[in-house]
């Protein structure tokens, strides 16, 4: 069974695919991509709130897996990815054209980093479950 921070999770990775198909269409791009990633900004604090991290991480040892540190690795640089994206994205809005290549580049360093938090986020909650 999926649980509803993997259901949403995936749901904003589809709205962010669309924002990212439509690069041009600034008043819907930039609204998703920013929504998208504020609510990456917030999961975490949301998954602290509401799991049991103590018996899970240090009880049960799960901080010793390699998924747990490949995951934290993946999420900290999709959030550095993120605060370099931001600047590019602002220079494009101002009219400058030379982000352009900057700015498409991070994007799909974005699509895949978000898509591996995603799986390996996925499969830690399914490690869980089992």
């Amino acid at each position: 069974m999926i649980n509803a921070p993997v259901i949403a999770g995936l749901l904003t990775y589809l709205l962010m695919l669309l924002a990212y198909s439509r690069p041009h269409r600034r008043y819907l791009h930039a609204p998703l991509m920013i929504g998208v990633m504020l609510f990456d900004l917030a999961m975490p604090f949301y998954l602290y709130t509401h799991r049991d991290w103590k018996t899970r991480l240090i009880d049960h040892e799960d901080i010793l897996s390699f998924l747990v540190w490949m995951h934290i690795g993946l999420l900290v640089s999709l959030f550095f990815l993120y605060a370099m994206q931001i600047p590019a994205g602002r220079k494009l809005w101002r009219g400058d054209e030379q982000a352009r290549p900057t700015h498409a580049a991070q994007a799909k360093g974005i699509l895949i980093m978000r898509g591996l938090v995603l799986i390996t986020g996925a499969l830690l909650v399914e490690q869980t479950t089992t």
